[in-house]
């Protein structure tokens, strides 16, 4: 699952940044998700966050439904990004700031998306192999998620940060069948909410 909005009047693209929490409307949005999942009837065993606000946040409505504590999992957090505290729209205007776009295929800007892949999918593989029975749910962010998604689809992990499909609070499902991933569902019950800040 993708956390939910976060309140970011400044518009900047927090990334990593300590301190982002969820707006009142993200709130709502992270309860919506874990209502959707509890409406799967699934049996849903163990839950890992990221270790920002926003996801740990978003992750509290799944503690309470499903009677799990929440484990930081430092592997599925947002990739490090130089625009890090800046407004888009502001630095891309600045020449100095071009030199972060010179290789988009990388991204030069921040983690390779080979490397968000890798530990996205050592995660996924290390959760399988640990829990005996049930699911696990990952409370992370719109690139690993994303990636993760291109990764398992077997297509170009390059790609146009603006064409990815994963709303806020949304909840992409995998599963895996032998040795190999596969995105089995998508979902947005909370289809709402102003996506600003994200990497």
């Amino acid at each position: 699952m993708r956390h939910g909005e976060v309140h970011n009047p400044a518009r900047v693209l927090y990334g990593r940044l300590p301190d982002y929490h969820l707006s009142m409307a993200g709130q709502q949005m992270a309860g919506a998700a874990a209502e959707h999942v509890a409406s799967l009837e699934r049996p849903i065993t163990a839950l890992r966050c990221s270790p920002l606000e926003r996801t740990q946040e978003s992750a509290r409505p799944f503690t309470e439904i499903f009677g799990l504590t929440a484990q930081l999992e430092e592997r599925i957090i947002e990739p490090a990004n130089v625009f890090e505290g800046k407004r888009m729209s502001r630095a891309l205007r600045n020449p100095l700031n071009w030199w972060h776009l010179r290789m988009p295929a990388l991204p030069s800007w921040g983690e390779p998306y080979r490397s968000i892949a890798d530990r996205m999918l050592a995660t996924m593989d290390e959760a399988w192999r640990e829990t005996p029975e049930g699911d696990v749910v990952f409370v992370s962010h719109q690139a690993p998620i994303w990636i993760t998604h291109l990764a398992v689809a077997g297509v170009k992990l390059q790609h146009d940060p603006r064409t990815r499909r994963c709303a806020l609070s949304s909840v992409t499902s995998f599963e895996r069948v032998g040795d190999v991933w596969r995105e089995v569902d998508y979902a947005e019950p909370a289809a709402k909410g102003v996506d600003l800040g994200a990497v």
